[in-house]
């Protein structure tokens, strides 16, 4: 089994390129942080980012949703973010790294779950607020280079999936994920 992450700032697209690769037949994992998020807000909590806990939170639906697709047994998935996002995202809004997301991210490097290279998708100049999404530009900005330093840091590969159209995103990424694996 082949897993694929697509990482980067916030609103650079990577949920539109993984709808898009969905569409065209792949397995996805979606991202657990928006979905976290949105369920707080439904809840009433403005602010979820900044409850502690809210990291390990991320990390329990994420390692939830990869059991699933494990499970299922298929041979290529892709997924919108990981636990190494969490990690980032953690370092970002300057909270501490729990033990649960410390362990889940060494786990993760040492089995190698996402093998050696990640999608980088970079920002596409402008961010589009949602309710999940409340970050300006110049934060976005920061954001993406806090999970390059990290996912860096922790030995991946990145490859980039530069600003395009969608189909060609997602061209991008099919055809390195074939090349890497003879898929193609």
């Amino acid at each position: 089994m082949s897993w694929y992450v697509l990482t980067g700032a916030p609103g650079s697209g990577k949920t539109a390129i993984l709808r898009q690769l969905e569409q065209d037949g792949f397995a996805v994992v979606e991202e657990a942080a928006t979905d976290v998020i949105a369920l707080a807000h439904a809840s009433g909590q403005a602010e979820p980012w900044a409850w502690p806990g809210f990291a390990e939170r991320i990390v329990a639906l994420q390692r939830r949703r990869e059991q699933v697709a494990a499970e299922h047994g298929q041979q290529t998935v892709f997924l919108d973010r990981s636990v190494i996002c969490t990690l980032a995202l953690s370092r970002f809004l300057g909270h501490p790294v729990s033990p649960l997301l410390a362990a889940e991210v060494d786990r993760a490097v040492a089995e190698r779950r996402y093998g050696e290279a990640v999608f980088f998708v970079r920002g596409l100049g402008f961010v589009t607020p949602t309710a999940a999404r409340r970050i300006n530009q110049e934060d976005a900005a920061a954001f993406e280079k806090v999970h390059e330093e990290t996912y860096r840091d922790l030995g991946f590969r990145l490859i980039e999936v530069g600003a395009a159209p969608l189909a060609d995103r997602a061209e991008v990424v099919k055809r390195a994920a074939g090349m890497a694996r003879g898929l193609v």
